[in-house]
């Protein structure tokens, strides 16, 4: 058995790949288990990573460096693929608030600890640890670990480690202290969920830019024997005619066809413009079009052909047929209406109304191939990696700032992805992933990320409670933790008239924390926590990475 002793102790390729496998197999099972209802997931590989540097079971610093970059490099910019459609889209409506919300979230974490390390003797790399650690920021920790790492700086002695210790530090109750937040805050506010959940359902019904089906009857003698396409003229906003009933038939109308007196006209709109029609139409005929059976199909197709997200829905000859048409469509969980100059994308699901033939033809078009989606396109993700790269080593002058500075690896590839998963089809890059892909290789990338920076860090973190520095870091930790958080969420529920749920996310979002998005999502009991956190998630990654960096840099 002498070879298994060998492989467990004398360097090689194959002890590192076994320890970090070792390592984080049993922090992602140890994750698995929950004490008063709290799991801190994944911060357990963390943990076993510092227990085995503690025990001998170290691996080769280079191994340990390549992989701790590469594994940061994977997961922020799986985030930015995940978040990018909706990182954009948020800066509409209430979007600009959350993040506004979010912001100050960050600003008075950031300005917090500037004030403990202008009254304590700790150093800047220990205060950006601490900072990073108390939001459970691991790309914050990269950024910072990567400004102090620059050749730029090597005269001044910086020692990169001290972030991480102070990082593996807080970390843990960075988790616990937003849970114990959202805990007081609901006890504070006496939340009722139930009340909040019945009080949020009826907002959502009197969105204003919610979709809706509305059946108007023509009555204004002005549209009789006029083409359909002539209504747009008088009513340019967005919306869509799905059916038409006239002469006793239902059919998918064409903007060529004649209106008569009588007909009944099922429109997809928003409120607002709902309201225009009727005053143009007709008013709301007491007919439901959707409930009468007819000869018309309607059909759900994902779209996985490339061809269909060339262009703009207008600019496509296929989809244009007078026997069917797009009325609906979903992507990301969003329900949108199929206006004109609306760009497909790949992993949309459209819903097609029309003839058994259209409704076919629609879906041998835009593909409605499911399972070519589980596979993934492997070459743009390695294109996006490596421009993400590229930008993060650009070397940036901003003034008062005696050296460059880079965004590095934790910014460049998050921004990149960002961009490309929103744009990118314009350079016709398609990096469509599984939602179960993604959120695969996040783990896989932070996992690696996390057992890197413990088998690194986990002796000298032992001295740090040794020498009587560990509590009080955990202590000031704690701090950077809680009040932002408390103070950001009075400011939503007070000035802001956020909900219940919406708050949960924010803070969640605000502190770039998966475990307690998973938190809150059980408190509430429904999905809108997930989603005001992918709203506010985004930015508040790039404003917390661009933080840890431009304090570093001010206060070396």
């Amino acid at each position: 058995m002498s070879w298994l002793t060998e492989l467990f102790t004398e360097n090689s390729i194959a002890h590192d790949i076994l320890i970090y496998s070792l390592v984080i197999a049993l922090g992602l099972a140890v994750g698995k288990l929950r004490i008063f209802g709290i799991s801190l997931g994944i911060t357990w590989v963390l943990f076993f990573a510092i227990f085995f540097a503690n025990i001998g079971l170290n691996v080769s610093p280079a191994t340990e460096h390549f992989i701790k970059e590469f594994g940061l490099v994977l997961f922020v910019y799986f985030v930015g693929l995940q978040v990018g459609p909706s990182f954009f889209s948020s800066f509409r409506k209430e979007g600009i608030t959350l993040n506004l919300l979010a912001l100050l979230a960050v600003a008075i974490g950031v300005g917090i600890t500037i004030c403990f390390l202008l009254l304590t003797s700790n150093s800047t790399g220990v205060m950006a640890g601490l900072m990073s650690g108390a939001v459970t920021n691991t790309p914050g920790l990269g950024a910072a670990q990567a400004v102090m790492e620059d050749p730029a700086f090597q005269h001044k002695g910086l020692d990169a480690s001290e972030v991480s210790i102070a990082y593996a530090v807080t970390y843990p109750l960075g988790v616990v202290g937003i849970v114990l937040v959202l805990l007081f805050l609901k006890k504070v506010w006496k939340i009722d969920i139930r009340k909040d959940q019945e009080a949020y359902n009826l907002s959502l019904e009197t969105d204003p830019d919610k979709p809706i089906n509305i059946n108007l009857h023509v009555t204004n003698p002005m549209l009789f024997d006029k083409p359909l396409s002539s209504l747009r003229n008088i009513v340019p906003d967005h919306f869509l005619v799905a059916r038409l009933y006239q002469n006793d038939f239902i059919i998918s109308p064409s903007d060529d066809m004649l209106l008569k007196k009588g007909d009944v006209l099922l429109v997809i709109t928003v409120k607002a413009v709902a309201e225009k029609l009727k005053t143009v139409v007709g008013e709301e005929s007491p007919v439901n079009l959707q409930e009468i059976p007819g000869k018309l199909e309607k059909k759900n197709i994902v779209v996985t052909h490339r061809k269909a997200t060339y262009n703009k829905m207008e600019d496509i000859n296929e989809l244009y047929r007078s026997d069917c048409r797009i009325t609906r469509i979903n992507r990301s969980g969003i329900e949108l209406i199929a206006a004109p100059n609306l760009v497909l994308r790949i992993g949309d699901v459209v819903t097609a109304v029309g003839s058994e033939e259209g409704v076919r033809f629609y879906s041998d078009f835009l593909g409605n191939a499911v399972k070519k989606l589980e596979t993934p396109e492997l070459a743009p993700i390695f294109l996006g990696i490596f421009l993400g790269i590229v930008l993060g080593s650009m070397e940036m002058n901003i003034p008062g700032i005696p050296v460059p500075i880079k965004i590095g690896l934790a910014g460049g590839p998050l921004i990149i992805a960002l961009i490309i998963s929103r744009f990118g089809y314009l350079l016709r890059i398609y990096n469509y992933t599984t939602y179960s892909a993604n959120l695969m290789l996040r783990e896989l990338g932070v996992a690696l990320f996390l057992a890197s920076i413990g088998l690194s860090t986990g002796k000298v973190l032992i001295t740090v409670f040794k020498n009587g520095k560990g509590l009080e870091w955990i202590a000031i930790g704690f701090i950077i933790t809680v009040v932002p958080l408390l103070i950001t969420g009075f400011v939503a529920r007070l000035i802001a008239k956020k909900s219940f749920f919406q708050i949960c996310g924010l803070l969640a979002g605000a502190s770039t924390d998966p475990p307690a998005l998973a938190f809150t999502l059980q408190l509430a009991g429904n999905n809108v926590p997930s989603q005001t956190y992918a709203t506010v998630y985004p930015l508040v990654m790039i404003a917390r990475i661009i933080a840890a960096e431009l304090f570093v840099l001010f206060f070396l």
